[in-house]
């Protein structure tokens, strides 16, 4: 057992499935649950939790995509084709959201002993690669160009990505969070993304350099094992992994008590991505 996978192996693990009910909200919910539940789990007033959220067709966007010259005219073409967009509170660039991306947040504290951000993907990796054991150490974390949001912690197998890592820190709170392209077109999601770079450059130099995207280098888990493989499965697998790692799984989504937290974060998110809309 690595010392990754040891930090997985614990007590008690709280799991929030919101694979269903979230789909039709914002995907800004999201962020917000997860900053509450960082605050929460860092603070010790709740068990290290796994949540798993789905959202309907959403382009999240990052900082620097919303700075592109013609960002305007690009979100407007993505709603035509039935994509809101929104600006996410941390790094990275744009992501596709739909129903068949699963997005997986492990929100672990480190009150009492440091996780540095390293340890933090070296913890996803682990787990996904024993979400999907059929792929196991197939699975690699290194850029893969010309795919879309690209980092050092892209996930793929045979050279095609799949997944990409995120980290969000807050009052001793580390949710480490990754999407997983799990049914459907990875180069068809890629090509919408393709589409956003070149309508909102229209052909401009600016000081950031936008990856340049390349639809073939990325893939579903089920295009790239080759098996049928939904949302709903993965969700279970999930479920089981927790099972195995600890004494107790609680299946807990936020509590009343907790509700006052979570309004808070919410309101700060949404009054952010109102913020950067209204600048173009």
């Amino acid at each position: 057992m690595s010392a990754y996978e040891s930090l997985l192996r614990i007590p008690e693990w709280r799991f929030v499935d919101e694979s269903m009910s979230a789909r039709s909200r914002s995907a800004l919910e999201s962020f917000a649950a997860d900053d509450a539940l960082c605050h929460l789990v860092g603070q010790q007033m709740s068990a290290p939790t796994v949540r798993t959220w789905v959202h309907d067709e959403t382009i999240v966007l990052g900082i620097q995509d919303h700075r592109l010259p013609y960002i305007s005219e690009a979100m407007r073409q993505l709603e035509k084709v039935g994509y809101q967009s929104i600006v996410r509170n941390s790094g990275g660039l744009a992501v596709v959201l739909d129903r068949g991306i699963l997005n997986i947040s492990i929100i672990l504290s480190e009150k009492d002993t440091a996780i540095d951000i390293p340890t933090g993907y070296e913890v996803m990796l682990a787990f996904v690669r024993l979400l999907f054991p059929e792929a196991g150490e197939r699975i690699k974390a290194y850029e893969i160009i010309g795919s879309y949001c690209p980092g050092s912690y892209d996930l793929s197998i045979d050279g095609r990505k799949f997944a990409g890592i995120s980290q969000r820190r807050l009052r001793h709170g580390i949710a480490v969070q990754v999407y997983l392209c799990v049914e459907g077109s990875g180069a068809e999601r890629a090509t919408l993304i393709r589409d956003l770079y070149k309508i909102g450059l229209q052909g401009e130099t600016t000081k950031f350099v936008y990856p340049d995207i390349r639809p073939e280098v990325m893939a579903s888990l089920e295009e790239l094992l080759g098996i049928s493989l939904t949302v709903s499965d993965v969700v279970i697998r999930t479920q089981n992994l927790l099972n195995k790692f600890a004494d107790g799984v609680t299946f807990s989504g936020l509590q009343p008590d907790e509700m006052e937290l979570y309004s808070f974060y919410l309101h700060r998110v949404f009054e952010r991505n109102q913020k950067m809309l209204l600048q173009k």
